[in-house]
């Protein structure tokens, strides 16, 4: 009376249910990655323009530095006599 009634535990199906199984995608035959050879060269190839003009760049800008600092030491070295 004063016990709890326990629901009834559904019985499992004796049988093993398998999962539907599903095929990988294939690839196709027709595609390949020659198209994306052409577009990882054209990337690779802008990236060593694009740091061969940095580097262009930052050596004018060193070059041009070295230039301000000699030609103001040569004025002030006039100025001093």
């Amino acid at each position: 009376m004063f016990r709890p009634k326990l629901p009834d535990v559904p019985t499992l199906p004796t049988t093993p249910v398998a999962p539907p199984q599903t095929q990988a995608p294939v690839r196709s035959a027709d595609r390949s990655l020659t198209p994306y050879a052409g577009a990882v060269a054209a990337v690779v190839i802008v990236g060593i323009v694009l740091t061969a003009l940095l580097a262009a760049v930052a050596v004018s800008a060193v070059s041009v530095a070295i230039a301000a600092v000699v030609l103001r030491s040569l004025l002030n070295g006039a100025n001093k006599r």
